[in-house]
C-alpha cells in the first residue's frame, strides 16, 4: 500500500511517501520512498526534498508555491519523477484538533471535513491548513483515493476529568466545550511505542513523563500506557514558552493589554501566539540555536533559553509528583532531540527524585536515540526521536483494514 503523509501548518507543508503492509507496519516496518517539507508558502518558498538512500536526488531550492494545493502537487510531480512512485492508494492527514467529538482516527468524507471546519476557532494556526491540505488532495488526486485524518487531540481523550476539567462555571464548560484537550498526541504515541520496545516494558505498564520540545512545546504525563495530563490545554497556546507562543499566562493579562494598547482582544490573542515565547522575550528569534549562540553576549537572549528551561523544569517536576514517580522521563521534537545543554539545563536540579544525566550520553545523542542518564539514575532518561509519519500510516491502515486493530495493530 502506497500512503502519502501530509503535515499542513499555516505555512509550511512535510509529506512522506511510505509503502507498507499491514503485516509490517504493526511492528514498525516501512519503506520510506521520499520525504520532504516546504516553507513559507505564499511566498518564494524553501523547499527540502529527500529520496531514502539517495543523496544524489535530493532537491534543495526555492520556488514560488503560492498556496498548499501548488506545494502539495509540487511534492507529487517530484516524487513521481525521482522515485517513480507509480500511484498514491491512501493519503493521511495530520489535523491537530479533533475536539470532544473525535476520539480516533476518521475516514475523511463530507461531514468530517465541516467538523474538523467548525473547530477552526480552537486552533487557527493548525486547523485551516490541515484543511487546506486535504482539499488540495482531493482535487490533485481525485474522490476514488480514500483520506483518513489523525488528530493530535485523540492521545488525550483518556485524561480524567480532574484532568481536563477547568475551573470555571461548570454549565459554561458543559455549553461550549472549554476543557483541555492536548496536543502532540501523534508524537506521544511514536515515542511512548519505541520507549516500550527499547526497554521491554510492555504499553500497559509504561509509566513515563515526555517534553515534545520544538517551536511547538508541551509536556505529558503517562500512567499505564495513558496520558493522565498535559500541558497544552484547550488551545495548543497554553503550557510551556515555545518559539512564538507564550504558554501559561494570567488570563486577565489580555484584557489588561488590549486596553493600554487600544487593540482588539483578538489582537492580543494573535500576538501570544505569533509574537511572544521564546521571539518575545528575545526580541530576535523563535530558533534555540541562534539563542544559544547569542546567549554568551545577548541578556534578552540568556533570558529567552532559561525561561524557557525553568518552565519545562516545573512541568517535569510536577508530573513526577502526579503520578508518584516515574520510570522515564523521555525528550523528543526539534529542540528535545538536537539540544544537549538545553536537556542538561532542564534536568539540572532533579538529582532529589533521581534524576541524573550522564554528561558524555547527553552529549553523543543529538538526532539520535539513546538512554543519556547515569547508571546509578533511579529515573531514566531517554533521547527518542518522534516518527509521526509511521503513527498516521499506521492509522491509515487500521482505519481501512476491517479488523487490523483486533489482530493486533494500533487503536
Amino acid at each position: 500500500m502506497i500512503i502519502l503523509v501530509i503535515n499542513c501548518g499555516s505555512s509550511s507543508l512535510k509529506f512522506q511517501v511510505i509503502d507498507a503492509e499491514p503485516t509490517e507496519i504493526a511492528h514498525g516496518k516501512a519503506d520510506r520512498l521520499v520525504r520532504g517539507s516546504i516553507d513559507r508558502i505564499g511566498a518564494r518558498a524553501h523547499l527540502r526534498f529527500d529520496v531514502d538512500g539517495d543523496g544524489t536526488r535530493a532537491l534543495r531550492g526555492t520556488e514560488p508555491i503560492p498556496d498548499h494545493e501548488a506545494g502539495v502537487r509540487r511534492a507529487l510531480e517530484w516524487a513521481k519523477t525521482v522515485r517513480a512512485v507509480p500511484r498514491v492508494d491512501v493519503v493521511g492527514h495530520r489535523v491537530v484538533h479533533g475536539g470532544e467529538r473525535f476520539v480516533r482516527s476518521q475516514v475523511i468524507d463530507d461531514e468530517v471535513v465541516a467538523a474538523i471546519e467548525a473547530l477552526d476557532d480552537l486552533a487557527p494556526l493548525h486547523n485551516a491548513a490541515s484543511l487546506a491540505g486535504i482539499r488540495a488532495c482531493r482535487r490533485l488526486l481525485g474522490p476514488v483515493v480514500p483520506m483518513v485524518a489523525v488528530f493530535d487531540t485523540t492521545f488525550h481523550a483518556t485524561l480524567p476529568e480532574r484532568a481536563y476539567r477547568y475551573a470555571i462555571p461548570y454549565e459554561l464548560a458543559l455549553r461550549h466545550g472549554v476543557r483541555r484537550y492536548g496536543f502532540h498526541g501523534t508524537s506521544y504515541r511514536s515515542v511512548l511505542s519505541r520507549y516500550c520496545r527499547l526497554t521491554g516494558t510492555p504499553p500497559e505498564r509504561a509509566t513515563i513523563v515526555a517534553l515534545h520540545l520544538g517551536n511547538g512545546c508541551s509536556a505529558v504525563a503517562i500512567e499505564r500506557g495513558r496520558s493522565v495530563d498535559t500541558s497544552m490545554g484547550f488551545t495548543p497556546l497554553e503550557g510551556l514558552v515555545m518559539g512564538t507562543r507564550s504558554g501559561d499566562l494570567d488570563a486577565a493579562v489580555l484584557r489588561y493589554l488590549a486596553d493600554k494598547e487600544g487593540v482588539a482582544v483578538a489582537e492580543v490573542e494573535r500576538w501570544l501566539n505569533e509574537r511572544s515565547g521564546l521571539l518575545g522575550i528575545s526580541g530576535s528569534s523563535r530558533d534555540m540555536r541562534e539563542l544559544l549562540e547569542r546567549e554568551p553576549h545577548d541578556a534578552r537572549a540568556r533570558l529567552a533559553v532559561d525561561v524557557f528551561c525553568y518552565r519545562a523544569r516545573k512541568y517535569v517536576g510536577a508530573y513526577l509528583a502526579a503520578l508518584g514517580g516515574a520510570e522515564a522521563v523521555v525528550f523528543t521534537g526539534g529542540i528535545g532531540e538536537n539540544s544537549p545543554d538545553v536537556r542538561a539545563r532542564i534536568a539540572d536540579g532533579l538529582d532529589w527524585c533521581g534524576l541524573v544525566l550522564d554528561a558524555g550520553r547527553n552529549a553523543r545523542a543529538i538526532g539520535r536515540e539513546g538512554k543519556i542518564s547515569a547508571e546509578t539514575a533511579r529515573v531514566q532518561v531517554w533521547v527518542i526521536p518522534t516518527d509521526e509519519e509511521l503513527v498516521i500510516a499506521q492509522d491509515v491502515i487500521a482505519c481501512l483494514t476491517p479488523g487490523w486493530a483486533e489482530r493486533g495493530g494500533p487503536a
